[in-house]
């Protein structure tokens, strides 16, 4: 069997800056079919968006899926809430972390593997100022070493 191809959509990256992202999921999405449609051109952001879980069930807010051209009358709003489909077992174990001070389930990507649209969520807590000062420290120190690390073996 051929390994399932990953195309990536959507990436929060300011998830990755504000939290410590503790553990990660992968989560199926409800769509209609002009929403599909305009996911596989790449037409999607989750830059604001946020996840919560009512009545045992998870759903994502503020994801904005671009209408599709071509969808008219079948075209749904771009910022509807959407239904992510987790087994139960999941959805009771992040519930149990979430009323943790602290803790928040956030997305991290929206990708098409093989022909279904998934989006990887992420078990977080938030940082404080200084842990993401220490982040912008860490990565100003590895970008100079290997900036001088390339100038010592090319001169």
């Amino acid at each position: 069997m051929e390994k399932e191809s990953i195309k990536l959509i959507a990436n929060n990256k300011k998830a990755y800056h504000d939290f410590f992202i503790l553990d990660t999921y992968e989560a199926g999405i409800a769509l209609h079919g002009t929403e599909v449609k305009s996911l596989r051109m790449g037409k999607c952001s989750i830059k604001e968006s946020f996840i919560r879980i009512e009545n045992g069930e998870v759903y994502i807010y503020g994801m904005h899926v671009s209408p599709y051209e071509k969808g008219n009358i079948f075209n749904r709003d771009p910022l509807r809430v959407k239904k992510l489909l987790l087994h139960k077992t999941e959805i009771n174990k992040l519930l149990g972390k979430i009323k943790e001070k602290g803790m928040s389930v956030v997305p991290l990507k929206v990708y098409l593997k093989g022909s279904l649209v998934k989006v990887e969520i992420g078990l977080a807590k938030g940082k404080k100022l200084y842990d993401k000062r220490d982040d912008i420290a860490k990565k100003d120190q590895q970008r100079e070493a290997q900036r001088d690390f390339k100038v010592r073996n090319l001169g």
